[in-house]
């Protein structure tokens, strides 16, 4: 069963709200430092991983939780190294990114797969989109590691912007399903009466 009927489709709204944050962040101080930018990486990872776990129940199909619980775990992982590793490099920052954006899209495509072979299949897109553009922006990075830090911190404020956006359409699609499923229907047919 899509667990689409918990009410923590809110999380996963919130997963897209600290992502355009942080993506905003980036546009916002072009300049940054590389200090500031692992610090706003660490936060980010650490929120995200955490609103990771509430989604997991909203997203997942029951029973096949696994694949939004580790994506929540590296995301908390990611944070945790940028925090207790604030001297990292340039090209070592960015490798962890990279590394932590195409595990990501990986797994959010597997939990999208879950979504579709559930009860409600059509509403896994935008974990697909996210985790599409999670692989390429983890590859380009790769490909290009020396493109600079403020190529790489408008690289990462894109990336960020644009998963974001596919979180929060999520988190909109979650919402009108728990509005229209049956047992909210019956809730409000009962608060008539």
């Amino acid at each position: 069963m899509l667990a689409s009927d918990n009410p923590n489709w809110w999380a996963v709204g919130l997963r897209g709200l600290f992502a355009l944050l942080f993506g905003i962040g980036a546009f916002a101080w072009p300049g940054i430092t590389l200090g500031a930018l692992v610090f706003l990486f660490g936060f980010y990872s650490i929120a995200d991983g955490i609103f990771g776990f509430f989604s997991a129940g909203t997203l997942a199909v029951s029973g096949q939780r696994g694949w939004l619980i580790v994506e929540g775990l590296l995301s908390i992982a990611s944070g945790i190294i940028a925090f207790v590793w604030p001297s990292i490099t340039a090209l070592a920052l960015l490798l962890l990114i990279a590394a932590y954006a195409f595990v990501t899209g990986i797994l959010e495509i597997a939990a999208a797969i879950q979504i579709e072979r559930g009860r409600r299949p059509g509403n896994g897109w935008p974990l697909v989109l996210g985790g599409v553009l999670s692989i390429v922006f983890g590859a380009l990075l790769v490909i290009w590691p020396d493109t600079g830090l403020l190529s790489l911190v408008w690289l990462i404020g894109f990336y960020a912007l644009a998963f974001g956006l596919m979180l929060v359409a999520m988190a909109y699609q979650l919402y009108k399903m728990q509005r229209n499923s049956p047992r909210q229907g019956q809730s409000r047919v009962r608060a008539l009466q």
